[in-house]
């Protein structure tokens, strides 16, 4: 296993302004560096200390030597450092190729996710590994079971992302299949007529929040609540999103969706394959997304089960009885086809 190191580098020329420009307003690249690779820089002067695992401090002493490069003045001034450079030079180090799917024992301790209503801390090995993959991944995905904290963990790391202002707004968005998206039927405006099928979203915000911040933050449309029909035609740029009961979208909707992703945003996608509301017959756009995203650097996968569950511990043994239900009746079924079969033949 990859061990924790400290680098440290000196950048010259001394050049304050193309320090700054590299570091960014309130060291905000820095911190993107930082939150993507699962490093820590601290710097004095124009020498900095890198620490991580010791394949992303390596990568990371390189990324910055090349950025402050790429600084170089023109006509006497500084170039700046813009987002998507940031973000193309962090793609360029291959790192989010080699993300562990498993956690580091003493990560364990160190993950916790911090609102102004306090500290919340992933409750087992799994929603480690997808709490880390969300914050070092720019698309990630929670699949499984309700009740494992995919949207509730999805939710504290958007909120946590805002008031570290790293991205400037939250979009939370789900399909209304029930509503065959034609939500014109439904009383109220439009966030009104959505609302039933966000609830666990606004839950979840009310209580990392609060329900004064949540209305404020959406009168300012700084959190933005859309069905996914609405989604069609944007780019979104300096966004947390998050993509619930994504199941229930069709194959179309859900590569309109992962192609809407801008710079500096970041998209978690959760739901759950055995919960499919879709017309009979047409496939989920989850379980397609899994088959062919799986081995794309910069997209992670979790998969929850039962044990994950942080609820009641009956609802554990409900969704495990329900699973071991299904497993018999398919065996029945495929037995019961073989005997039709082999009868057919005898004839």
């Amino acid at each position: 296993m990859s061990k924790h190191i400290h680098k440290k580098i000196t950048l010259e020329p001394i050049d304050n302004n193309r320090q700054a420009n590299l570091c960014g307003p309130m060291d905000d690249n820095l911190k993107t560096i930082e939150k993507r690779l699962g490093v820590e820089i601290s710097y004095r002067g124009n020498e900095f200390k890198i620490v991580g695992l010791s394949h992303a401090t390596i990568a990371v002493a390189k990324l910055l030597t090349d950025l402050y490069v790429e600084t170089a003045t023109v006509k006497g001034e500084a170039k700046l450092i813009t987002d998507e450079m940031v973000h193309l030079a962090i793609l360029s180090t291959n790192i989010l190729e080699q993300a562990p799917g498993k956690v580091d024992t003493d990560y364990q301790q160190m993950v916790t996710i911090k609102t102004k209503r306090g500290v919340i801390k992933p409750r087992n090995p799994n929603q480690q590994a997808y709490v880390h993959n969300v914050l070092t991944n720019d698309i990630s995905f929670g699949v499984g079971v309700a009740g494992t904290g995919k949207t509730y963990l999805a939710v504290a790391c958007a909120i946590e992302a805002l008031e570290r202002q790293e991205i400037r707004r939250i979009l939370l968005t789900r399909p209304a299949v029930e509503a065959g998206e034609k939500l014109g039927f439904l009383p109220g405006d439009l966030s009104q007529k959505i609302d039933p099928y966000l609830r666990p979203l606004y839950d979840a915000l009310f209580e990392m929040l609060g329900f004064e911040k949540v209305e404020k933050l959406i009168e300012r449309n700084v959190i933005e609540i859309a069905p996914l029909a609405y989604m069609r035609g944007r780019t979104l740029n300096d966004a947390f999103i998050i993509l619930d009961e994504s199941q229930n979208t069709s194959v179309e909707q859900m590569k309109m969706f992962l192609t809407r992703i801008g710079f500096n945003s970041k998209a978690v996608i959760t739901g759950d394959v055995t919960q499919v509301d879709l017309p009979r017959g047409q496939k989920s756009g989850l379980r397609h997304a899994i088959e062919v995203l799986e081995e794309i650097p910069g997209v992670s996968f979790n998969f929850f089960q039962s044990k994950d569950v942080v609820r009641h511990p009956v609802v554990a043994r409900i969704i495990d009885a329900y699973e071991a239900y299904e497993k018999k009746t398919n065996l029945l079924k495929a037995q019961a086809k073989k005997d039709h079969q082999g009868n057919k033949h005898e004839h």
